[in-house]
């Protein structure tokens, strides 16, 4: 029975209504057998982050847990449910001349689309633009000066839990190659969303957003319709709320840690101007608002229900192989030696940051097939006071008046210089972050 958030429940209960070509075989009432409460089986809670009996007694937060785990997105989804009728490119077509001019330059126009659109045209009651690009201004710092030698990193996380991860193994990502796209798109995406009044209507992180949420709705779709391995009983939904939660939410729940830790309740004005950013970010993603919570503490708090409530499981055919063929992918544009060098430099920041963040205790990471080796600490030793240094000099410059201005044009050369590696078009992060019609 729903107690605490039935209009999060109703929400999954509609997507059999909404679309049942994707959902009408799915009983959207059963809980997955990746969702566990019992506090005899081993969960994905890392160990050094203490107990999960807490989290288990609190009947509020497991609902939350449980009802997000099927919950997909109730307006992107219709969307690529058209892929049969449309194809994959022309669903893209249609959805980017949208983000652009308007639903209503579309010819013909689905009504789908027009649901979609509208859907990320909603300003929530408690947003605040000012604090948003604030926000975003701040995020900008350690997206371009921090991020490009620690997102592979974050990236790999996504991958140690079978449950989690099938959706991305069912997209034959594990190829050297098609990692390579994947983590320089998932890095496109989130630098591209700090520039300047890129979450505006028509910027280009209100229309990056846009083609991550139809993707994912396309995983889902294919995930559900045609592939025979998705174990309904199993998995639950592919890609579901809870499991995007914590890739949009990732830096302000380690600004919330901090909080925590040091028994704070409130954000300073510098994590409170990034929340407001990230918490934005996720809404436009499609995140409900009861998995992006105001305080740190609560923030935290989701953050462990969803590890403390999502099974264990690593298995090697699918994780470890992910893990692999994301460490192996190269992600430079050249073969110069200063790209090898920059690849094999930023390989052992990302392998650093997985190890220290995400595999703790005695050969953790080795078991998931991230290892460091001495050449990745004498690297990272070489070059912190270059990574580390940079990034704290441009931080404290940002936040100093007569330096502001140079640094945030500093910022913003490196951040679309970074961008533009990635195969990110240049013109397409110009004129503030805007699109250039």
């Amino acid at each position: 029975m729903t107690l605490h958030y039935p209009e999060l429940a109703e929400r999954v209960r509609s997507q059999r209504e909404l679309q049942p070509a994707m959902y009408g075989d799915l009983d959207l009432t059963r809980t997955p057998y990746r969702f566990t409460v019992d506090p005899a089986v081993r969960s994905s809670l890392p160990r050094w982050v203490g107990g999960r009996e807490e989290l288990l007694e609190d009947d509020a937060t497991v609902e939350l847990m449980r009802t997000a785990t099927m919950l997909g997105d109730v307006v992107a989804d219709p969307y690529a449910a058209l892929v049969d009728t449309y194809g994959t490119k022309r669903l893209i077509e249609m959805l980017t001349r949208a983000c652009r001019e308007g639903v209503d330059a579309v010819p013909d126009a689905p009504e789908e689309l027009r649901t979609f659109i509208a859907a990320m045209e909603v300003r929530p009651d408690w947003l605040d633009m000012d604090l948003v690009e604030e926000g975003a201004r701040l995020s900008r710092v350690s997206a371009a000066f921090l991020a490009p030698y620690l997102t592979r990193g974050a990236f790999l996380a996504t991958f140690i839990n079978t449950y989690a991860a099938l959706p991305m193994a069912l997209t034959g990502a594990l190829s050297d190659k098609r990692a390579a796209r994947r983590v320089t798109e998932t890095t496109s995406f989130f630098a591209v969303t700090t520039l300047p009044g890129a979450l505006d209507r028509h910027g280009i992180g209100f229309e990056t957003t846009a083609h991550v949420r139809l993707m994912h709705s396309v995983v889902r779709f294919n995930a559900l319709k045609r592939s025979a391995k998705w174990d309904q009983d199993v998995y639950g939904v592919p890609v579901p709320q809870v499991d995007q939660m914590p890739a949009g939410m990732i830096n302000i729940y380690i600004l919330a840690a901090g909080a925590v830790r040091a028994g704070r309740t409130e954000w300073t004005a510098r994590e409170r101007a990034i929340h407001e950013f990230v918490r934005y970010r996720c809404f436009l993603m499609g995140l409900p608002e009861d998995l992006l919570p105001s305080d740190p503490a609560g923030i935290v708090r989701v953050f462990h229900a969803r590890a403390a409530t999502l099974r264990h499981d690593f298995d090697d055919a699918i994780c470890g192989e992910l893990v692999r063929s994301t460490l192996a992918a190269y992600l430079r544009p050249g073969h110069t030696w200063h790209d090898r060098v920059a690849d094999r430099v930023e390989k052992a920041w990302s392998k650093t940051f997985f190890t220290r963040s995400f595999g703790r205790g005695d050969g953790a990471s080795a078991a998931m097939g991230v290892e460091l080796d001495r050449l990745d600490r004498a690297l990272v030793l070489a070059t912190t006071p270059y990574v580390l240094g940079r990034f704290a000099l441009m931080v404290r410059a940002s936040n100093i008046a007569p330096l502001q201005g140079w640094a945030d044009a500093t910022t913003l050369r490196v951040l679309r210089k970074y961008l533009a590696t990635y195969g990110v078009d240049e013109a397409m992060t110009e004129a503030h972050g805007h699109i250039a019609h």
